[in-house]
């Protein structure tokens, strides 16, 4: 069985640090989602160990999971942060998080959210394309506040990835190719709106292969020559993230693997490295509880038919991804039986496991869904006007309701009715 740090069983009942998922589950109800602060902080803290020997700064990829009681740890820890929106943007200020320390990603933004990046005097702006470029160089001159960017450039690099995921190869819509970037940093030369400060690269998602990362940041130096030799000098290269954690089998890298690839070439060449990880610190910290309201046996298929569905998490229909599924209360001397997992969602896609061995279960009875905490809530929505999930933080014996379930109400609260007549 696969172990998930901070979720153990004891007396076969699940616990979340030192608190009973089944106690949980009778407060807030299901479908809910519950993290552990132990594990988040595990994994942000062997982050900082790794790279500890050279200049380092960790910029948490927002997207992973945007609730702002996260955010608020994370920049209590010292953490910087990758967004992709201006809603981002603005959840990371309200959570604490310094703009210095704020690197605004995303193949399209908007004139009004780089108004407002410029105007918040962020860390960096990845540019994506020269007619963003363009953009931000009219926007700083016209409010005469520089703008600190970093151009991101395709290393075509492939990191073996869902392709879904996968960001670092020509085809892809990210980046400037790497054989376009030099005139563009050329010509912020005497730019005094405009600074370059940085060069970034991102190669995907879910990589467990440190091998990608050593390649991509070899283009990089190799072309950041080009930049010493044109008189360009930078502070810092970006890598991005991507770090891959354990759902099933995969062996995923320990951040120490990564550093011992990564680190070499940046203590001879004295640069800033910034990486954007957000998956490997919050990914294995949250699980999904959902109830089994109903176990359907056809000819064929023993479905076990929960009250979660794909609007709460949608990583199986999406990216057809695996994640384990653990009875909250064990009996492993129950028989094994092979479960279609599947939620009351009007599609056909809306499944947790597709003939998954489980021990025999019954109605309501409480499944985890493990590894649950990155692109699980952050990607929820009210398809069939379903109310997403509560979100708990669990801190030892401490329990906090850091998001309360969509009240029905809500859900149309935004909507106009037409006049009566």
């Amino acid at each position: 069985m696969i172990q998930f740090p901070e979720f153990e069983y004891r007396q076969n009942t699940l616990f979340v640090e030192d608190v009973a998922i089944p106690e949980l589950a009778f407060q807030y109800g299901t479908p809910c989602y519950i993290y552990s602060q132990a594990a988040l902080y595990a994994q942000w803290n062997a982050l900082r160990d790794a790279f500890s020997d050279i200049s380092f700064l960790p910029c948490y990829s927002v997207k992973a999971n945007s609730n702002i009681a996260i955010l608020q740890l994370l920049a209590q820890w010292g953490s910087g942060f990758d967004i992709v929106s201006v809603g981002e943007l603005d959840r990371v200020l309200l959570a604490g998080g310094a703009p210095e320390k704020i690197m605004f990603s995303g193949v399209v933004k908007r004139e009004d959210e780089l108004r407002k990046a410029i105007h918040s005097r962020i860390g960096c702006i990845n540019i994506e394309s020269k007619y963003e470029l363009e953009k931000i160089v009219e926007i700083a001159s016209e409010m005469q506040i520089p703008a600190k960017i970093s151009l991101r450039i395709n290393p075509d690099v492939d990191a073996k990835t869902h392709p879904y995921i996968a960001t670092g190869l020509k085809e892809s819509k990210f980046g400037i190719d790497i054989d376009q970037a030099l005139p563009l940093y050329l010509s912020l030369k005497d730019n005094p709106w405009v600074v370059p400060v940085g060069i970034d690269c991102h190669i995907g998602s879910q990589i467990t292969n440190t091998q990608p990362y050593k390649e991509a940041a070899v283009h990089v130096f190799e072309f950041i020559k080009d930049l010493e030799q044109a008189g360009i000098e930078l502070q810092h290269v970006d890598l991005g993230g991507g770090f891959g954690i354990r759902y099933d089998q995969e062996q995923a890298p320990k951040f120490s693997a990564f550093a011992d690839v990564i680190t070499p070439l940046f203590s001879e060449k004295g640069y800033q490295l910034i990486l954007e990880p957000g998956r490997s610190i919050i990914g294995n910290a949250g699980v999904l509880i959902t109830t089994i309201e109903y176990i359907k046996e056809t000819s064929v298929t023993s479905f076990a038919m929960v009250d979660a569905a794909m609007n709460d998490l949608i990583r199986p229909a999406l990216y057809d991804a695996w994640h384990a599924l653990l009875p909250v209360n064990r009996n492993d001397e129950r028989v094994i039986k092979e479960y279609d997992v599947v939620g009351p969602v009007c599609e056909s896609g809306d499944f947790f496991a597709r003939k998954r061995s489980l021990n025999e279960l019954r109605r309501g009875e409480l499944l985890a869904i493990m590894s649950a905490g990155a692109y699980a809530m952050t990607m929820a929505s009210n398809y069939n006007s379903r109310q997403r999930p509560c979100e708990l933080l669990i801190n030892g014996e401490d329990i906090q309701l850091i998001r309360r379930r969509d009240a029905l109400e809500e859900l149309w609260a935004n909507e106009v009715a037409l006049p009566t007549t």
